[in-house]
């Protein structure tokens, strides 16, 4: 067990089949399952928590521990952060935003309520439809300011791209200042999405 769990990709092959066992073994006792429309929302809704846990999980790691805690660091260590860890949760931090999005954007497809959640559900009137919509947009600006804003300024306040001094505190706050706007957005877009499973 010891070997398995000190390998990341172990760990996760591990799980995916833990799932796989799980996913069959919850369908094979409701008569099966066909790879209808129904089981390619289900698979693509699974996808979209599992990316947006990513997603909201690091925002909120760099806005209640990496963001406050830098200050208490010694400068020594700094290089640590923004050298290995900082560029790597921003990998995962960028993709799991795009990936949340699409995935997002093929579930409602899917579901056939893309349009009405687009339009905020003017046209239609379903409360459900304009939740998930309110949702979706929150979404999509949050994934904006990551991809536009909060990754180009960090690229600078990390020095991955060179710039002068005043360049490079001025990106790191902008890079702060955007990301905070993600984590106000954060619950108002989760309480949307939550908040649509309820409504008719």
């Amino acid at each position: 067990m010891g070997k398995l769990l000190s390998s990341l990709p172990r760990t996760i092959h591990a799980s995916l089949a833990l799932a796989v066992i799980v996913f069959l073994g919850l369908f094979y006792q409701n008569d099966g399952f066909s790879f209808d429309r129904l089981f390619w929302a289900w698979l693509t809704r699974f996808f979209h928590v599992l990316f947006a846990i990513m997603w909201i999980g690091l925002l909120w790691y760099f806005n209640f521990v990496q963001i406050p805690n830098m200050s208490k660091i010694p400068d020594e260590q700094k290089p640590a952060i923004g050298k290995v860890i900082a560029p790597a949760a921003l990998f995962y931090f960028r993709w799991a935003a795009a990936l949340t999005i699409l995935s997002g954007l093929i579930l409602a497809w899917l579901n056939g309520y893309l349009h009405d959640a687009m339009t905020l559900s003017i046209s239609s009137g379903v409360p459900k439809h304009t939740a998930i919509g309110i949702g979706m947009w929150l979404g999509v600006i949050m994934a904006f300011n990551v991809w536009f804003v909060i990754w180009p300024n960090q690229k600078r306040a990390l020095g991955i791209v060179e710039c002068e001094p005043d360049v490079k505190t001025k990106s790191a706050r902008t890079a702060m200042l955007f990301s905070r706007t993600n984590t106000l957005l954060s619950l108002p877009m989760l309480l949307s999405m939550v908040a649509a499973q309820n409504l008719y």
